[in-house]
């Protein structure tokens, strides 16, 4: 179970990658950049809703 360490740093750098692919995609006139930053900023708030629901988790499994 150490791996769920280090999953919200995924959501991190998927939201950076979907947040560079829309700006990338700002100037083409035939992309819609709007799915891509979409995409981006709901994976960054997934990397602080599941650092913060894991350091809940922590604090519970220490006080037991």
């Amino acid at each position: 179970m150490k791996y769920l360490k280090y999953t919200p740093y995924l959501y991190f750098i998927i939201g950076a990658v979907f947040i560079y692919d829309g700006f990338s995609k700002w100037n083409d006139s035939t992309a819609d950049p709007k799915v891509s930053f979409f995409i981006g900023v709901l994976a960054i708030f997934m990397f602080f809703f599941r650092r913060r629901f894991a350091k809940k988790l922590e604090d519970r499994n220490s006080k037991s």
